[in-house]
């Protein structure tokens, strides 16, 4: 009896146990091998009567060696069942004499055989840059299924495009044009066939891989350089580091800095950095720095890769169009600026054993184009909408579009993952179908959706385009001329104008994170549809004398319609903001703006909107939704780093680095460092004695007590994951899942996921270890030389239990006050820093460490100001906080402020509330989306 399991998850990790107990085949490709495979495809359409010979020469060889062998055995089988005298038995003689003769026949053919091979090689080894790049191409193509479990592309599938491209590139006498012919083919062929099937977001990951993968097979990119563009210094600690020359570069631009000078390009980077430091911030401050001229003579010796590099380093937010400038020179114009999709030529492609599915993603759905082109065609499409139940539907369907001809669209397949392998047998298996049958299917994102059903089908994406002139085009576009004149009131266009340009502010805002939403919101089309239909039947209930009933309008936007989606109370009010600065009679005035260049226009038909709109700029100032310009640097900062992140994260965990130490001696050598570094341990009557001394029972001193319980806590974790780690490379102990995790995640900059749970988020390893120094020396004075003058309210676990504290303290000092009717008030003092204060205040904490995000200070008037250009988070000065029983929620002059633990926003991070002077309305630092962090890592 034996038991065969097969799996089609590629490279699948399994647990010490059942590696032990069974035995592991991989029948994966390799890249090696893989490309000896695409080789002789390759000679069997260009040199046919090359790899007929070679075959024809591995049969003769195979049938001599054969013979040789058969020989052999009778010759001693003869010798040992010979009776008597060996010289008298004639017939062994002949025997003998036969194999003679045949040997030196069969080692002649061998000799002309191994030259006739080299021969082949030789000739064959010509076109084996089209396999290496065919096996580049597979590989990275099979790479992508780990950035999205969606992306799976069969070799079946590869290969069918593969040899299309050898079809159809152009033919040329000459062997190495043909042999560029070919790669140039099927290089932009696989190009367009994945990119078909990727998200926008990973399009553009997917085209600078292909490129950074040409050319390190070239020998242009080297392995170092790779790792540095990807991970930057986000390995390294900023107290191991040499001091940064002056204020202006940031942290993390220091840490870049510093591991780009072990390139051999930039090794003096550091000391001309601080020799020319003007040049340097003249040009970091340039609108583009990509396009302006580099300081210190860079400018003319580096090439576009590896300005790349240095542009990575310092400005995070033009990455992306320097990697575009890259890509072009690289491979291409046409790889940077991306593929259209186009249906009909899909359709084409697709046959009868072909299905199509569509990725879903938010406020996109090819259901109408599907059936737009069906109807071109002259076929009938029968759509059914999957879900509890619905297979019967789908079955019949199915079964009428199999047999008499016509389309089977599938929506949200999602929903019934486990009639998808029914569903798959019946379109490979089912005998004499009609030539007009296809079958689309859509689907949102499943990590369990049927993998052989993906590598049979092709895959496309169908994403709304960004920026508001896209949004309102195709609000106008489905809105009927009827609709637009179902009202003959002067309020009907300008209100349905509004609700047009809300929707499609609300969605834009999306993507600048935390500064547009504290939490993204799915805001679609039926929001849209029910906001416009309750103003038509507001308009038609309205009683003329009396107008609009604007609180009526405002509160269905900003509590029902839109609202109704919002849990944050921040995210509320900033819709709410937006109903009343844009929803009101002001807005039927001429003079009205949503923002310079964007009006209200008042026309009579839809083509005329159209028209109109089609004027408005394709790319969009933040300033048009309420925020700075500032904004889109984090926007684009963000883009860059998250694609640089899954490129980390899909790189294969093999043992060597490329540079000869492995992943493994250079983790153990970060964790000794980790290990010497790492603060002793609390001991436990120490602490309990000092907070007795203290008074243990103070509200102030019960905090100190927590938070050095899990300060305790991590330190200790941090301890044994990496004692444990040591033992674990050395093969002293087994590698668990979770010190796996913790060897990845080091190697890869990143906290361990265990760590992660008892501590803090950060976006890296060393800003999370200095972190970890910091906040262990606040408690350790605190506990050990008495409470601060000035708290650091980032280092605590718990800054609302600081604050409570706080407020207990106050209350108990004065009274007849109690402490449900005591509320935090706060002044921004003029200590610019922590340094300048020389005794703790009378009453409350002073607390330093915030960072406003959306806005700057008024150092001299203690105020908000608009941000500087490129200073993303400002520096708040020293506050005092404090408590009182007078709030100030309701005056003006104030603008109620925000305070996260960190920059994603949501009520995990959130604090508590503060109070910043203002000049302008609050309402304009609401839609500016300010608030202040406590940590900007």
């Amino acid at each position: 009896f034996m038991l065969y399991i097969t799996t089609k998850l590629p490279n699948p990790y399994y647990t010490p146990e059942i590696s032990a107990r069974t035995s592991i085949v991989d029948f994966t490709v390799t890249m090696k091998g893989l490309e000896d495979q695409l080789l002789g495809r390759v000679i069997m359409t260009e040199k046919q009567e090359l790899e007929a010979e070679k075959v024809k020469l591995m049969e003769d060889v195979t049938s001599n060696k054969r013979k040789m062998k058969e020989l052999e055995d009778n010759l001693l089988f003869r010798l040992t069942s010979t009776q008597g005298s060996l010289v008298d038995d004639e017939s062994l003689i002949t025997v003998l004499q036969v194999t003679k003769t045949t040997a030196q026949e069969v080692s002649e053919k061998l000799v002309i055989a191994a030259d006739t091979e080299l021969k082949i090689n030789t000739a064959r080894e010509e076109f084996r840059p089209v396999a290496t790049r065919g096996s580049i191409l597979y590989f990275l193509i099979v790479e992508m299924s780990m950035v999205n479990p969606m992306y799976q592309t069969s070799l079946v599938q590869f290969l069918g495009v593969f040899d299309i491209s050898m079809a159809r590139s152009d033919r040329s006498p000459i062997t190495s044009k043909r042999i560029s012919n070919i790669i140039e083919y099927v290089t932009f062929e696989s190009f367009k066939y994945t990119c078909r099937g990727l998200y926008e977001t990973h399009k553009f990951l997917f085209t600078l891989l292909l490129t950074l993968k040409i050319d390190t097979q070239k020998g242009h990119v080297k392995h170092k350089e790779f790792q540095t563009l990807i991970k930057g210094g986000a390995a390294l600690d900023l107290k191991g580091c040499p001091n940064k020359p002056s204020k202006w570069i940031t942290d993390m631009t220091w840490l870049n800095l510093v591991e780009l000078s072990s390139l051999p390009q930039f090794s003096e980077i550091l000391n001309q950095v601080s020799r020319n430091d003007r040049s340097w911030k003249v040009w970091y401050e340039s609108d583009a720095p990509e396009e302006s001229t580099i300081p210190d003579g860079y400018n003319s010796s580096l090439d576009t890769f590896r300005k790349l590099l240095l542009v990575r380093s310092w400005c995070p937010d033009r990455t992306t169009t320097q990697a575009r400038k890259y890509i072009s020179e690289a491979v291409g114009v046409r790889y940077a600026e991306g593929v259209l999709l186009d249906l009909e030529k899909m359709w084409e492609e697709s046959t009868v054993r072909v299905p199509m599915v569509g990725l879903l993603s938010m406020g996109s759905d090819p259901t109408n184009a599907i059936e737009i082109l069906s109807k071109k065609m002259g076929l009938e499409c029968r759509a059914v909408s999957m879900g509890q139940g619905q297979e019967v539907h789908a079955r019949r369907a199915m079964q009428q579009s199999q047999q008499g001809g016509g389309w089977v669209l599938l929506q949200n397949c999602h929903l019934c993952l486990d009639f998808l392998n029914e569903l798959l047998a019946s379109v490979l298996e089912t005998e004499n179908v009609h030539e007009a049958f296809r079958l689309w299917v859509t689907t949102e994102v499943h990590p369990k959706f049927p993998i052989n059903f993906l590598q049979a089908s092709i895959k496309f994406t169908d994403e709304p385009p960004q920026g508001v002139k896209a949004g309102l085009k195709r609000t106008y576009a489905n809105i009927s001329q009827d609709q637009l004149d179902v009202s003959n009131l002067p309020q009907w266009k300008p209100m349905l104008y509004g609700v047009a340009f809300i929707h499609t502010t609300v969605q834009e805002r999306r993507k600048f994170g935390p500064l547009g939403w504290n939490i993204p919101y799915e805001f679609n089309q039926g929001d849209l549809n029910a906001m416009i239909q309750f103003v038509q039947n507001h308009l038609d209930d309205m009683d003329l004398k009396k107008g609009v009933s604007w609180p009526a309008v405002r509160y269905m936007l900003g509590e029902v319609h839109y609202g109704g989606r919002v849990t944050d109370d921040f995210d509320k009010r900033l819709l709410n903001t937006y109903a009343k600065t844009w929803f009101g009679e002001h807005m039927f005035q001429s003079t009205f703006r949503f923002y310079k260049g964007y009006v209200i226009p008042i026309l009579k038909t839809i083509n005329d909107y159209l028209e109109i709109l089609e004027k408005l700029s394709l790319i969009d100032t933040p300033e048009v939704f309420g925020l700075h310009t500032n904004a889109d640097i984090t926007y684009q900062s963000t883009t860059a780093k998250n694609c640089l992140d899954q490129i980390v994260n899909i790189q294969p965990k093999d043992s060597s680095a490329g540079g000869g130490e492995t992943r493994e001696s250079i983790v153990r050598r970060q964790a000794d460092d980790m290990l010497s570094k790492l603060p002793a341990d609390y001991i436990p009557h120490e602490v309990r004695a000092r907070l007795k001394a203290m008074n243990a029972l103070a509200p102030m001193n019960i905090f100190l007590r927590q938070e050095i319980d899990r300060m305790q806590r991590v330190i200790s974790i941090v301890r044994t994951t990496l004692q444990d780690l040591k033992l674990a490379i050395d093969g002293t102990i087994i590698m668990s899942e979770n010190l796996r995790n913790a060897l990845d995640s080091m190697y890869d900059a990143r906290v361990p996921v265990l760590w992660r749970k008892v501590s803090w988020e950060s976006t890296t390893i060393g800003f999370w270890f200095t972190e970890l120094l910091e906040r262990n020396a606040q408690f350790h004075s605190w506990c050990f030389q008495g409470r601060p003058k000035v708290f650091w309210m980032t280092g605590f676990f718990n800054p609302q239990g600081f604050l409570t504290a706080m407020r207990q303290e106050v209350t108990r000092a004065h009274k007849g006050w109690a402490l449900d009717s005591v509320v935090i008030q706060n002044e921004v003092t003029k200590m610019i820093t922590h340094e300048e204060i020389i005794e703790a205040p009378s009453e409350g904490v002073y607390v330093y460490g915030l960072y406003l995000d959306g806005a700057g200070w008024d150092k001299k008037l203690s105020r908000l100001l608009e941000p500087v250009p490129k200073v993303l988070f400002t520096p708040l000065p020293v506050v005092h906080i404090s408590a009182g029983t007078a709030s100030l929620a309701n005056d003006s002059r104030f603008y109620q402020c925000p305070v996260y633990k960190k920059p994603r926003r949501t009520d995990l991070t959130y604090v508590t509330t503060l109070y910043l002077r203002s000049v302008q309305n609050a309402d304009h630092w609401i839609m500016r989306g300010v608030a202040l962090l406590c940590d900007t890592k």
